[in-house]
């Protein structure tokens, strides 16, 4: 192929995805295939001439759509969303065209510098204090590894990066109970390890106590264990929770600690500034991450990290030698210095066009739908016999289970996802096997989200 034959291809490449976008509703959101099946319809070695490119999308789509979850389907209420807006898409593909390695400022001066400008848009529209900047991840994954290998240096007096841990004094990192297994990961990958992760206990509302916080710091300081920092939850994977972001602050910072906020999902919300109660005393965080590809509409993958001071992230990450050197231009900020990857892709143009395309209160306006249709479903599913709603709405998040126990529930969620027509995953809370539900898919309608009430009622007859 040449770049003659890329234009047109490209233009059915976009034809095809108007029509599989518009078939969305007609297809099951969850991948109807068993384990190994798309792997027996692949050769199992490299063509040694070139095929036909008429012949690889005519596999393309023979293969591939049927055997893929749809993540943009408007019934999707699984995990987290993966939203996609149409401007993304379009972004994605300029940016994929321009195909540019954007590490340093001088290899993509318009990714860095739009980069740089759409944080203090975020910044600015999700509420935060000036005195944040910020950077682009892929994940959260990676923004939360970054936060703690941060809080790691710090801790050691910058000694870990330079000699190794072996030697030094043992770490001690504090999290919710009900904060994401990233940062169980960045614990190990930290070199911290997963037993020197304290989790601590939650109250009624599913939010970290504060004096059970301060307790186990001083308890571990006792001990000679060297308390390192402090993560909390602002919208929880499993249900949504919410630590009293400003109490548990307080504490940490009477301590010494510096703390990174996971909003990776419920960050989003805060650009309707009657959500921002529920992580008041944010401004007080040194690291927040939060995910615009989860609930603003902008591709995955793009995870967006704000630090009160980036000096500390860059000297724990950052390398220059003589290779990546800008000569005569010391000054020029290299967002490869703030992250793990050396390598970068140009995730800051989605932004630009998302947030011009949709405008803030487009996008609003979206995310206030989803709150209340979710509260909506929460009372349709109460109505019906046998089903408990077992964790109240957080934002867009609930669960619910069915009165006659675990092993019903879980046939009622199986029995959901090979039905086909939405999709559902569960979590564990108060004890028992939940159904989460979670609104935020960009296309949805009130209707699609109704739809799980219809679903829930016919397929929950006959179980026990």
């Amino acid at each position: 192929m040449d770049h003659d034959e890329l234009r047109e291809w490209s233009k059915r490449a976009a034809d095809w995805v108007h029509d599989y976008h518009a078939s969305l509703r007609d297809r099951p959101v969850r991948a109807q295939v068993g384990p190994g099946q798309v792997a027996a319809q692949l050769p199992t070695s490299a063509p040694e001439s070139a095929e036909p490119m008429e012949q690889i999308i005519s596999d393309f789509d023979r293969i591939v759509p049927g055997a893929m979850t749809h993540w943009q389907h408007p019934r999707f209420f699984a995990y987290f969303p993966a939203n996609a807006a149409p401007a993304s898409m379009l972004a994605e593909q300029l940016a994929n065209g321009m195909a540019a390695q954007a590490m340093l400022w001088q290899t993509a001066p318009a990714a860095n510098e739009i980069e740089s400008v759409m944080m203090g848009w975020l910044r600015d529209a999700l509420g935060l204090a000036d005195h944040f900047t910020g950077t682009i991840h892929d994940s959260a994954t990676t923004a939360t590894l970054s936060a703690v290998l941060t809080m790691r240096e710090q801790a050691l007096g910058w000694e870990g990066n330079k000699t190794g841990l072996s030697a030094l004094p043992r770490l001690r990192l504090y999290a919710s109970a009900e904060t994401h297994s990233s940062v169980d990961k960045a614990a190990r990958i930290a070199g911290i390890g997963q037993e020197n992760l304290i989790k601590i206990p939650t109250d009624m509302h599913d939010a970290m106590k504060p004096g059970a916080l301060a307790g186990a710091i001083r308890a571990d300081r006792a001990e000679g264990y060297v308390p390192t920092g402090l993560i909390l939850c602002a919208g929880g994977t499993a249900i949504g929770a919410f630590d009293r972001i400003a109490d548990t602050i307080e504490v940490a910072k009477s301590e010494g600690l510096p703390v990174h906020v996971d909003a990776a999902w419920g960050g989003s919300a805060m650009i309707c500034p009657e959500f921002r109660n529920l992580w008041e005393g944010v401004d007080g965080a040194d690291s927040i991450v939060f995910n615009p590809h989860k609930w603003l509409g902008a591709q995955f993958d793009c995870a967006v990290q704000f630090l009160a001071d980036p000096a500390p992230q860059i000297r724990t990450l950052g390398l220059r030698p003589d290779y990546l050197q800008t000569l005569g231009r010391d000054e020029i900020v290299n967002y490869n210095e703030w992250t793990v990857p050396l390598g970068r892709r140009f995730r800051a143009l989605k932004l630009w066009f998302v947030l011009r395309a949709y405008g803030l209160e487009g996008l609003r306006n979206r995310i206030r739908n989803h709150v209340a249709w979710s509260r909506e479903l929460r009372d349709a599913l109460a109505a019906l016999p046998e089903v408990e709603i077992v964790t109240e709405p957080n934002l867009s998040l609930f669960s619910f289970a069915l009165s006659s126990g675990d092993r019903a529930t879980e046939a009622l969620l199986a029995r959901i996802n090979d039905d086909g027509r939405v999709y559902l995953t569960q979590t564990r809370a108060r004890g028992r096997f939940v159904i989460r539900v979670q609104v935020g898919q960009f296309d949805c309608t009130r209707e699609d989200v109704m739809t799980v009430r219809d679903v829930v009622a016919e397929l929950k007859e006959g179980l026990e």
